[in-house]
């Protein structure tokens, strides 16, 4: 079983990315996945999750407005869609698939994650 992210790059200020999850070995149709970041010298924190059938979102209050997650139904890939971008953000972004149908910021819940994928923002 594997998660497979991707699409992070260099970016400017007020940039946009999209990155993209893959699952290959099993779909994830019954179970929350999530992002979640690591930036240089900092623990790893939840940017947003996203419920089994995409009903229910969840977002981390600095990328609230900004972050958009969604995934397809039959639970084999996930994206995280960034608009507004700020060098804050610069960091390891993982996605990672839950144990549990909901997903939550407690990164102990997810029991899969990806390899990661870099995003940079800066001039």
């Amino acid at each position: 079983v594997q998660l497979q992210a991707s699409g992070g790059g260099l970016v400017q200020p007020g940039g946009s990315l999209r990155l993209s999850c893959a699952a290959s070995g099993r779909t994830f149709s019954n179970n929350a996945m999530g992002w979640f970041r690591q930036a240089p010298g900092k623990e790893r924190e939840f940017v947003g999750a996203i419920s089994w059938n995409g009903g229910s979102t969840y977002y981390a209050d600095s990328v609230k407005g900004r972050f958009t997650i969604s995934r397809d139904y039959a639970g084999n890939t996930m994206s995280l869609q960034m608009n507004s971008l700020k060098p804050e953000d610069t960091a390891v972004y993982y996605c990672a698939a839950s144990r549990r149908s909901y997903g939550s910021s407690d990164s102990s819940g997810y029991n899969y994650w990806g390899q990661g994928t870099q995003v940079t923002v800066s001039s």
